[in-house]
C-alpha cells in the first residue's frame, strides 16, 4: 500500500470504536430510542459490513462471509447491495449477539489486512481508496454512536449517565460581538491535500454581498430569554413547517431541557446535570435555529458564508478529546466555536454544488441520493472526530431533526 499511514488509520479507529463502547453495560448495546437512532451493537455491526461488502467481497478471492444473513442485517440504506432490515427494529435484534459481532469486527480486520499485504497491484488503488472512505465512515459512526445513545438513554426516567467521569467546571463565556465579512467573488469546496467526501467538490466559486457572523454561538441564557418570551407561541416566527412540527411534537424548549424543583438542568451524557448559562444552547432543530434568529432580528448564516469565514481557521477540540458536552467560548478575539462544540445550522438548502457527479455503483450512494428535504450544517461538534472538522464539510439533516449536538450562529 502506498501510504502505510492508511493502515495505521483503520487500526486505531477499529480499536476506538470499542473503546468508546467500553462505559456500556451489554444491556445498552441493543437500546434503540427511536427509528432515527441505532443501537450500538448496530453501529458496530455496519462499519464491519461495510468494509466486508466493498472490500473484501470484490477483492479478496478466497474470503467467505461469516454470516450471509448479514449482508441484510447491517445494510443500512444501499440500495445497490442488495435489501435491508428495517430500520427501526434494529433494536430487535438481540442476535447476532455482542460476542459474536465483536468475533465478527475481528474476522474482517484480519482479512483486511491480509488482503492489503496480498493484493496484486492493479487492486491496490481502488483497495487504499475505499478503506479511506471505509475509516471516515467508521468515524462518522462514532459521533452517531455518542448521538444514538445520549438520545437512547435520555429516555430511561433514570437519566443513566454514559461516563461518570464529570468534566471541569465551565469558565465564564466571552460576549458576543458582530464581525464584519466583505463578500465578493469567493470559492469554497474541498481545496489541497486530505481526504474529502463527494459533496465537498467540485470547488467552485459563489458571490457574497457583504455580511456579518456572529463571533460565537447562541448560548442557553440568550435562548432562554426566547423561551420565556413565548417564542415557542408565536406563529409569525416559525416557518409554517416548522409550526406545524412544533404543535404535533409539543415542544416547548429545547431537546434535554428539563426544569426541575425550580432547577434548570439538562440532560447530558453525564447524566442529569445544571444547565450552564454561558454554555451554548444545544439540540435545536433548524426550524428553532431558524425562529430564534427572526426573533432576534437577525437570520442563520448561508453555507457560502461560513466556510468563507471559517476558511484558514483553526480546527479546536472534538472527539479526541473527551469532553463530550458543548463549553463556552473563549474569550479570544475574533471568531469562535466554528469547531468542536456544536454543529451550526445554516438556511441552505443540501443540493449538490455545479459539476457535482456522485461515484459510480453502490458507493455512489453515500452521499448524492440525500439532496432533497435537508438542510447543510458547518463545523462539528464536541463528538466529532478530530480529523473531520474541516472547513468545506458539508453535514446534512433534516430542518426538524434535534438528536444531533446542532446549535446555533448569527448571521446578518
Amino acid at each position: 500500500m502506498k501510504n502505510p499511514e492508511h493502515i495505521a488509520a483503520f487500526i486505531e479507529t477499529r480499536q476506538q470504536s470499542i473503546a468508546l463502547c467500553e462505559p456500556l453495560l451489554v444491556e445498552d448495546y441493543c437500546l434503540q430510542g427511536a427509528a432515527f437512532a441505532s443501537p450500538p451493537k448496530w453501529h458496530l455491526a455496519h462499519t464491519t459490513w461495510f468494509f466486508e461488502t466493498f472490500i473484501l467481497i470484490p477483492f479478496a478471492s478466497h474470503y467467505t462471509p461469516q454470516n450471509p444473513a448479514f449482508s441484510v442485517l447491517f445494510n443500512s440504506y444501499y440500495n445497490g447491495i442488495g435489501a435491508q432490515h428495517p430500520r427501526d427494529q434494529r433494536g430487535l435484534l438481540s442476535r447476532p449477539t455482542l460476542d459474536e459481532v465483536l468475533a465478527y469486527r475481528e474476522r474482517v480486520d484480519q482479512a483486511l489486512l491480509q488482503l492489503i499485504k496480498d493484493a496484486d497491484a492493479t487492486s491496490q488503488e481502488t483497495i487504499e481508496e475505499r478503506l479511506v472512505l471505509g475509516v471516515e465512515h467508521e468515524r462518522q459512526h462514532q459521533e452517531l454512536f455518542f448521538t444514538d445513545i445520549k438520545y437512547s438513554l435520555n429516555a430511561n426516567p433514570l437519566y443513566p449517565a454514559y461516563s461518570s467521569v464529570h468534566p471541569e467546571p465551565a469558565a465564564q463565556g466571552a460576549p458576543a460581538s458582530w464581525l464584519k465579512y466583505p463578500g465578493g467573488l469567493v470559492e469554497i469546496g474541498h481545496q489541497g491535500q486530505g481526504f474529502n467526501f463527494d459533496n465537498e467538490l467540485p470547488r467552485h466559486q459563489s458571490y457574497l454581498q457583504p455580511y456579518e457572523l456572529c463571533s460565537r454561538l447562541v448560548t442557553n441564557a440568550e435562548y432562554q430569554e426566547f423561551v420565556d418570551a413565548g417564542g415557542y407561541q408565536n406563529a409569525e416566527l416559525w416557518l409554517a413547517d416548522g409550526w406545524s412540527t412544533l404543535q404535533t411534537e409539543k415542544w416547548r424548549a429545547p431537546l434535554y431541557w428539563l426544569e426541575r424543583d425550580g432547577q434548570a438542568l439538562e440532560y447530558s451524557l453525564y447524566g442529569l446535570k445544571q444547565r450552564l448559562p454561558e454554555n451554548p444552547v444545544c439540540h435545536v432543530s433548524g426550524y428553532e435555529a431558524e425562529a430564534y434568529a427572526r426573533w432576534i432580528g437577525a437570520r442563520l448564516p448561508t453555507e457560502q458564508e461560513w466556510e468563507t469565514a471559517a476558511q484558514g481557521q483553526p480546527a479546536t477540540r472534538g472527539l479526541d478529546d473527551a469532553h463530550y458536552h458543548p463549553r463556552p467560548a473563549p474569550a479570544d478575539a475574533g471568531i469562535n466555536q466554528l469547531y468542536g462544540d456544536c454543529w451550526q445550522w445554516t438556511r441552505s438548502a443540501y443540493t449538490p454544488y455545479p459539476g457535482y457527479q456522485a461515484s459510480a455503483g453502490a458507493i455512489g450512494e453515500y452521499n448524492g441520493k440525500f439532496m432533497s428535504n435537508q438542510w447543510v450544517l458547518r463545523g462539528s461538534s464536541c463528538v466529532t472526530k478530530d480529523s473531520q472538522a474541516r472547513s468545506s464539510y458539508r453535514n446534512f439533516f433534516y430542518p426538524q431533526d434535534r438528536w444531533q449536538f446542532s446549535g446555533i450562529r448569527l448571521a446578518r
